[in-house]
């Protein structure tokens, strides 16, 4: 009797650890890489694809990377406020075109407009994967010492805008 109980207490844990895992909130997965160094990127740039950006060209000042793409619808639903954000000129936002064609990306931001004061292109994702993205968009608050102090996973919102990321540029800014 006691053998075939064993086998349904094992299957009842692990539908129970199941639902639990699946209650969690992935946006609320902290990342490994705040405060730490943002990984170091040199890509072409979505407008003059024959120059290059790199990280090391930002350093000594705030900066936002938001990763994004044409075929993300989430992306869309966030474009608004990334644009309210680069709006206000208080930092450099910076795109990170992720596994997207550059012609679609260039069509996208010709229609809904073009908040970034430029876009590199990730074309295979590799960069992405240096930054622990897991999938589009994902925004990151870089301070002037080249150090990743926020990662917002998700399309940002006015409210998280407003209650998460602006906290963290107030502080950087002074």
């Amino acid at each position: 009797m006691n053998r075939s109980i064993l086998p349904l207490v094992g299957f009842i844990l692990m539908v129970g650890l199941l639902g639990y895992g699946l209650r969690l909130d992935p946006k609320l997965v902290p990342s490994v890489l705040i405060d730490k160094q943002a990984p170091a990127f040199s890509l072409a740039m979505l407008e003059q694809p024959s120059r290059q950006l790199a990280t090391a060209d930002l350093i000594g000042q705030v900066w936002i990377l938001n990763v994004w793409a044409s075929w993300c619808v989430s992306c869309r639903a966030e474009h608004e406020v990334i644009t309210a954000l680069a709006n206000r000129n208080l930092v450099t936002v910076v795109g990170l075109n992720y596994k997207d064609e550059p012609a679609d990306a260039e069509r996208w931001l010709q229609q809904f407009g073009n908040p970034y004061a430029t876009s590199v292109i990730d074309r295979d994702g590799r960069v992405g994967i240096d930054w622990g993205v897991y999938g589009v968009p994902e925004t990151f608050v870089i301070g002037a010492d080249g150090m990743i102090k926020y990662k917002h996973i998700g399309p940002v919102t006015h409210e998280s805008l407003e209650q998460k990321i602006m906290p963290v540029l107030k502080e950087l800014l002074g």
